[in-house]
């Protein structure tokens, strides 16, 4: 038992039918602050208040929870489960609990709804939108993402819900902001939620809010929900494939009411909120699985944007290169390199599964790494998604040559027995270019 309690990576405590403390294990002397030597044999309410406690509550109500939000000190955000424990004639002897510390989590959280929310007031501060235009970050003149675009723009001018589709790395989510940008409500807030990166247990009070008391350490005065954040303007959810069911049923009360009610209030509160949501996920099939619902789904999809995925649309890849060249040039204090078109033909060949997100991450990792002047198609073999053992399918010229290059470098070195003079001299390099290509095609000598 005490194995079993000390490798868990959660807080466990164990209280007897008298609320004294029978065990508690060395993660909870982590989250709380206490000491083992401290509160065993006490009563744990000597330690909190309680109203804090839900082991004491298990012990009134006999009553099992699980992963219920609960703030036990003002620092501490912690997913309870906790369950009362019977002997074998069912008499009640005492109750467990495991906390699941969450703080971090929801002080993230907190943080990227603050710094949104701020990020939104500068742009309305300085009229960016004014100044260059919706959809202007998004890059690229293929026919598919100017459609696109034109359908969005149509689209913002109205009320009308809109579900974003694409690919993971794509950019929904400028697109949502672009939405929002080229609409009337421009000046009110856009706010973003991820339906994929929220607890379970804290959906109902991020998307209502609650009113002050309604339940353990909430605020004083009670919070806002994102839903009622959004009042006059637009609220974003993302990843909305991840929503649970449950969240789904009231997500569309509000979207058909047009009214939340907050956790703990018996207030209706109108909202005027535009809703925009985006996914990666096929929810005609997750409709078919029963993972999503069916009307909320025709709810959400009254025009749909469907954003192609990079490989469909490479003519736009040179653009995106050149942009991102020169946005971490600028970062990183760097001179802006000359690629060769033998450089960006390893750009357009590539199948580019994380979109525009990993061609971002890609020149970012090239302008960080390399100092030349000029890029050659060999100089970003090392940093780029493929090897030379392991090139895409569809091949370019560069990547040809390069593969051709690593093969005489390898065929030459045996010829000379790893004599890399004479290596050199008989493919009319310099040594110190030799080196340079052993290393960057990791050739083994």
């Amino acid at each position: 038992m005490n194995t079993l309690i000390e490798t868990s990576s959660d807080a466990i405590a164990i209280i007897n039918a008298l609320g004294e403390v029978e065990y508690w294990n060395s993660q909870a002397e982590q989250i709380y602050g206490i000491p083992l030597a401290a509160i065993k044999n006490n009563k744990i309410s000597t330690f909190f208040k309680k109203e804090d406690l839900k082991l004491l509550e298990i012990l009134e109500t006999k009553k099992p929870v699980y992963n219920v939000y609960h703030q036990p000190l003002p620092d501490k955000h912690v997913l309870i489960s906790s369950s009362p424990i019977l002997d074998s004639d069912g008499n009640l002897i005492g109750a467990i609990s495991i906390d699941q510390d969450i703080t971090s989590i929801v002080k993230l959280n907190e943080k990227l709804s603050l710094t949104t929310t701020e990020l939104q007031k500068v742009k309305q501060q300085y009229n960016l939108q004014g100044q260059i235009g919706p959809f202007s970050e998004i890059k690229g003149h293929s026919s598919a993402i100017q459609s696109t675009k034109e359908l969005a723009l149509k689209v913002a001018k109205t009320d009308a819900t809109v579900l974003i589709q694409g690919e993971s790395g794509v950019g929904k989510e400028l697109f949502a902001q672009g939405v929002h940008e080229a609409s009337l409500r421009k000046d009110q807030p856009f706010i973003p939620i991820n339906c994929g990166a929220i607890p379970e247990a804290l959906f109902e009070s991020e998307f209502f809010g609650y009113e002050k008391g309604s339940f353990t350490g909430a605020h004083k005065d009670g919070k806002a929900g994102k839903v009622e954040m959004a009042d006059g303007g637009t609220l974003f959810l993302d990843e909305i494939g991840m929503l649970p069911l449950d969240m789904q049923v009231k997500l569309l009360r509000v979207l058909q009411e047009r009214e939340v009610s907050r956790i703990g209030g018996n207030v209706s509160i109108k909202v005027n909120s535009r809703i925009v949501a985006a996914t990666n996920s096929n929810l005609e099939d997750m409709i078919k699985k029963g993972l999503f619902r069916e009307d909320l789904y025709y709810r959400l999809n009254v025009v749909t944007l469907k954003i192609s995925p990079l490989r469909e649309r490479i003519e736009d890849i040179p653009i995106l290169v050149t942009s991102f060249v020169q946005e971490y040039c600028a970062k990183y204090q760097k001179e802006i390199p000359t690629l060769l078109n033998s450089a960006m033909e390893m750009f357009i060949n590539y199948q580019w599964p994380g979109n525009i997100r990993e061609l971002r991450n890609v020149v970012e990792r090239m302008i960080i790494i390399i100092d030349n002047s000029t890029i050659h198609a060999e100089d970003i073999m090392a940093i780029f998604p493929v090897t030379t053992d392991n090139l895409v399918n569809k091949k370019g010229l560069a990547q040809e040559k390069a593969q051709l290059e690593h093969e005489r470098i390898k065929e030459v070195l045996i010829e000379t027995y790893g004599n890399k003079s004479a290596a050199a001299k008989k493919l009319g390099i310099s040594r110190v270019s030799l080196y340079n290509k052993i290393k960057q095609y990791n050739i083994d000598v």
